[in-house]
């Protein structure tokens, strides 16, 4: 078996190439796979070159994590049929290349407990459950505050917000530095952080990767307050002790989703609790992949970026 998918070869080195599929094992199914996103954070590493060593990582690799597709093909074991529209956050299964994530091909051989039925009518919105799973893992761990400053406006903020708002939080504020990026806040305020003069903050949740900017943070957070960094960084992070020992700062690193956040999710979407609507921000067919990668990764106003698979063979 072989598939169409988006193969990095090398730092900035991006093209659509045929990859061996494995054989499917007992409880696997085959996705093919309608749209896959862009991450704008762990996939910009691997494009730039500039990830820092992870397990699996190398090259050639197959990226991503936000696939959406119809099961074509369901083995022993598997409790999904054929028709069945899922969520995928990727796949290892390439005979000829690694699955780091391994969720931007045309077809994908995974596990069906990797997977999530999804409403189909959910279209290409269903590869957003990647950035909402991870917004709700960050929101829902053990002795979590909601957040009330938010920093970056991207999608993961977004989702940050209006799950914020879903599980009956106080309205955030949202910090976000590009003007262009402030549009589309419902029930919740963006602003540029140095029209903001509140120094008490509670629970600040970072969403735009920059760990640079920690001290800054640290000195608009009250004594005790806790700092959620819920993006990837590539840089050591650093931060001035003495202001995060007076005001005795907690910081807590949030990690990818689980299963649990997928479920839940899926059920706040379904009930309208939360909307995916208003994220995507550009689309391109994969058959434009180096392009489209270019553009998510080099545009300033380019949130998300989807690939469209239906023309692929």
């Amino acid at each position: 078996m072989e598939t169409s998918a988006v193969l990095l070869e090398g730092a900035k080195q991006l093209s659509i190439q045929s990859v061996g599929l494995k054989e499917p094992a007992d409880g696997d199914v085959v996705v093919q796979v309608s749209h896959s996103g862009i991450s704008t954070g762990t996939e910009s590493l691997l494009w730039s070159g500039t990830m820092p060593p992870f397990p699996g990582m190398g090259y050639p690799l197959v990226p991503g994590y936000e696939a959406v597709g119809e099961v074509i093909h369901a083995e022993k074991g598997a409790a999904l049929s054929p028709g069945d529209y899922v969520f995928v956050p990727g796949s290892n299964g390439f005979t000829d290349a690694l699955g780091l994530f391994g969720g931007s091909a045309r077809l994908l051989v995974t596990p069906c407990d990797r997977t999530i039925k999804i409403d189909q009518n959910l279209g290409e919105q269903g590869a957003l459950f990647a950035l909402a799973a991870t917004a709700r893992h960050a929101i829902a761990g053990m002795e979590v505050r909601l957040p009330d400053l938010i920093i970056g406006h991207g999608v993961l903020g977004r989702m940050l917000a209006r799950l914020t708002l879903a599980a009956g939080g106080e309205p955030p504020t949202v910090w976000e530095i590009d003007a262009a990026r402030r549009d589309g806040a419902v029930g919740y305020e963006v602003v540029h952080p140095d029209t903001d003069n509140r120094n008490n903050y509670r629970a600040i949740f970072d969403a735009s990767g920059r760990s640079d900017l920690l001290d800054q943070w640290i000195q608009r957070g009250q004594k005790g307050a806790e700092i959620v960094l819920a993006g990837f960084y590539s840089e050591r992070i650093n931060f001035a002790f003495p202001p995060a020992f007076m005001k005795e700062i907690k910081i807590r690193i949030a990690a990818e989703w689980s299963q649990s956040d997928l479920i839940a999710v899926r059920a706040l979407v379904e009930s309208g609790a939360l909307s995916l609507d208003g994220l995507i921000t550009h689309r391109s067919s994969a058959e434009e992949a180096d392009l489209a990668y270019r553009t998510a990764f080099e545009t300033a106003d380019c949130s998300k970026m989807m690939l469209d698979w239906s023309n692929i063979k």
